[in-house]
C-alpha cells in the first residue's frame, strides 16, 4: 500500500509543493527509516558490499555504482536477487535517486530473510554530490546521472543531468 501511495504522489508531485530543498528534508517526506542507512562515507571499499539498484533501468542505463546489479522497483523480482544473492547475511546496500523508493526495496529483502541491508543515504545524487564515480553500462565512468524529472533533478549538484535515456 504505501508502495502505492509513494508511487502517486511521486507521479503527482514536485519537490516545490512539499517545500524541500534538500535531500535531508525530501527524505523525512518520504521515508521512515524501516532499512537502516548507510552513508556514502562509510562505503569505502564497495566490493565489500553487493549493491542493488532499485532504480528503473532506463536511470540504471544512464549510469549506476560499479559493480551494481539492477532489480529495479516497480518491476521488482525477489527471484533475480535470491538467485543472485544467495547469502542472507550478505552486506547489501540498496540505493536509487535518493532513498525513497530503496528503502521500500530494503523492506522486502528484509521480508525475504536478508539480515545486512542498509540503504544509502541520498542515493546515487549523494554519492554523485559528494564527488564520486558512476559508470555506464560498458563499466567506464561518466559524468552522467538520470535526475528522475526536472523537480527531482535540483537535488543533484554535480554531473551531467539527463532526463531520457539519451
Amino acid at each position: 500500500m504505501r508502495g502505492l501511495l509513494f508511487s502517486i504522489v511521486l507521479a503527482t508531485s514536485t519537490l516545490s509543493l512539499f517545500g524541500q530543498t534538500t535531500i535531508a528534508e525530501t527524505l523525512k517526506q518520504f521515508n521512515d527509516e524501516s532499512v537502516p542507512y548507510t552513508y556514502v562515507e562509510e562505503l569505502t571499499n564497495l566490493d565489500a558490499f553487493v549493491l542493488l539498484d532499485t532504480r528503473a533501468k532506463e536511470e540504471f542505463e544512464v549510469s549506476h555504482l560499479k559493480n551494481a546489479i539492477w532489480v529495479g522497483y516497480e518491476r521488482f523480482e525477489a527471484d533475480t536477487v535470491l538467485t543472485k544473492v544467495a547469502k542472507k547475511d550478505a552486506p547489501i546496500v540498496v540505493y536509487c535517486s535518493i532513498g525513497a523508493r530503496s528503502e521500500e526495496i530494503g523492506e522486502k529483502l528484509q521480508a525475504l530473510g536478508y539480515t545486512n541491508v542498509k540503504n544509502l543515504y541520498g542515493g546515487i545524487f549523494e554519492w554523485k554530490n559528494k564527488g564520486h564515480s558512476v559508470f555506464d553500462p560498458e563499466g567506464e565512468e561518466t559524468k552522467k546521472v538520470h535526475a528522475f524529472d526536472r523537480e527531482w533533478g535540483k537535488l543533484l549538484k554535480k554531473g551531467k543531468k539527463v532526463y531520457s535515456n539519451e
